[in-house]
């Protein structure tokens, strides 16, 4: 019963985000303005609430630690995940049902709790959340699909949601009806895991990998099966071949909501591979038998996992800054840009702990904030009651609109890797992993995009302050809201000042998968599958050296 209460006392973040989901979906069925208009705050609060239980809730011993494959990882990535949603609820202060609000506040439709959606919507954004941050504590394989379906569903009622206009009820239908088909493919490949293994928990299924390394190899039946889980979690990250839907839906979607599309999912995805790679390699538990019969430890995953990464890494950003290249929507030249982003992060996937790892959190939470700051300049300017979208809106800022094309700058200068700014030293411990990892070519690829991609980000730095007003761009006028704007300046500053930082965050970052490498260590706990493999493992090594010692 203690062990029991242990565990669930690690949960109490996310039980603290379910509890706010509760509330703002409450309140905002309120007759009283005020109560509905403090339910974005109520959100903020609730996230805060949750940041603060996260140290207190994740002291892990050796109870809490049981089955999880990378302990740490709930206990600092989660505040990571906290800070990036504060930022997005801002986005969306005085966005969301701004229209039906106005129309209740001027007489000229009645109060009806079913039409108001405020309520719903952050609901659906503290799910979300709970869901990805669940995703981080994940033990089994069915604890992990739920985290992640938790995670997306309400993203494609958030979609419908945003704008309620009939390309954002197009785009909401098109991403659920693809999400559910990539839902089904990494659900199918979850079942082979489990038919090759017998078991659903991570640890185990790393510690039967393990043995079936020692003795001959990881069974087709497990390959085939994370192949497939890999293809389906293409869709979280928005990656190849799975990335097609990403234009459409984020040009439909408000900007906040792509904002948070942008993150949250991939995030969740991000996560997602590094838990179930890690049931495989990178360690060097793997063994193969050479041509006089020794059996030889090899480093990292099966091959044709490695393979397919490496296509789909290669893919992910060669077609997302082409594709980037030839937008004139900057929504759709984020979303491009946003799958050429996940094609550089597969890099540290591949090249795993814990430099690579370690590079990838780093990453997501950088991207996390800068994206932001991007969206925000969209969501916090207008034209006639409507998000501005084109390039033409940004051309000559700098004279209305100072202060947000100095955000929209320093935004598209760190998504581009512009030193010494925040993206700058993400995708440089990105390089120095897939270098280290042996992955130089990979590396070479994701150079030469960052070069391509320098192009259209240029656009975005070089149109707000170098180039004169359009016409179109002269009855831009601020939004109603002041909040998102607010959110782009503080993830500007974030842009700037984060860099000042980077050794605790790059070493917090390394701290929350650290446990995956003592994982291996031969003091894991006796009579787990993971110990006898680990066992195994060191008997065979030592008859290696044995034999070399006496051919010697």
């Amino acid at each position: 019963m203690t062990d029991v209460v242990a565990k669930l006392q690690t949960l109490v973040p996310e039980v603290t985000l379910l509890v706010g989901a509760v509330l703002a979906a409450l309140l905002g069925l309120s007759r009283r303005k005020q109560v509905r208009d403090a339910v974005p705050w109520v959100t903020i609060a609730t996230l805060l609430a949750a940041m603060v239980a996260v140290p207190f809730f994740n002291q892990l011993d050796g109870t809490t630690a049981a089955g999880l494959l990378m302990p740490m990882l709930g206990g600092t990535f989660k505040l990571g995940i906290l800070a990036v949603a504060v930022l997005l609820c801002l986005l969306t202060v005085g966005l969301v049902d701004r229209r039906l609000e106005q129309a209740f506040a001027t007489g000229r439709a009645p109060f009806d709790a079913m039409r108001t959606i405020r309520g719903e919507f952050y609901a659906f954004f503290l799910l979300s959340i709970t869901g990805l941050s669940l995703v981080c504590s994940a033990r089994d394989l069915v604890w992990l699909f739920l985290a992640l379906e938790l995670t997306s569903l309400p993203t494609y009622i958030m979609v419908a949601l945003s704008r309620g206009s009939r390309r954002a009820q197009e785009a909401a239908v098109k991403y659920f009806f693809l999400g559910a088909m990539a839902s089904a493919v990494f659900l199918y490949g979850f079942a082979l895991l489990y038919g090759a293994t017998g078991t659903l928990v991570l640890t185990d299924m790393r510690g039967t990998f393990a043995l079936q390394a020692s003795t001959g190899g990881v069974s087709n039946l497990a390959v085939i099966g994370m192949i497939l889980t890999v293809l389906g979690l293409c869709f979280k990250i928005a990656a190849a071949p799975m990335h097609f839907y990403a234009a459409d839906v984020y040009e439909g979607a408000a900007a906040p909501v792509t904002a948070f599309l942008a993150f949250v999912p991939k995030a969740a995805g991000m996560l997602a591979l590094m838990l179930l790679l890690g049931t495989m390699g990178w360690s060097g538990h793997s063994m193969i038998v050479d041509s006089i019969g020794f059996r030889q430890p090899i480093e990292g995953l099966p091959q044709p996992v490695v393979t397919v990464l490496w296509m789909i890494a290669t893919l992910t950003m060669t077609l997302g800054n082409v594709g980037a290249l030839l937008q004139r929507s900057v929504k759709r030249m984020l979303a491009y840009s946003s799958i050429a982003h996940s094609g550089y992060m597969l890099i540290g996937i591949i090249a795993g702990p814990t430099t690579g790892l370690a590079a990838v959190l780093f990453y997501l939470f950088a991207y996390g904030i800068m994206n932001t700051a991007a969206f925000a300049v969209l969501a916090g300017l207008e034209r006639r009651g409507e998000e501005i979208e084109s390039l033409d809106d940004l051309a000559g800022l700098r004279q209305r609109h100072p202060g947000m094309s100095v955000v929209m700058a320093l935004a598209a200068g760190s998504l581009m890797g512009l030193p010494p700014l925040l993206g700058f030293w993400g995708k440089l411990y990105l390089f120095i992993a897939g270098v280290q990892a042996g992955h130089v070519p990979l590396v070479v690829i994701a150079a030469v995009n960052s070069a391509i991609a320098a192009w259209y980000y240029l656009r975005l730095v070089g149109l707000p302050i170098l180039s004169r007003p359009s016409p179109q761009s002269e009855t831009i006028g601020n939004g109603l809201s002041v909040w998102p704007r607010v959110a782009g300046v503080l993830g500007a500053v974030g842009v700037i000042v984060l860099p000042l930082l980077l050794r605790p965050m790059f070493d917090t970052a390394a701290l929350a998968v650290s446990g995956y490498a003592k994982a291996d260590s031969p003091t894991a706990p006796a009579g787990t599958l993971a110990a006898k493999a680990l066992a195994s493992e060191s008997l065979a090594s030592e008859a290696l050296a044995s034999e070399q010692e006496s051919a010697d």
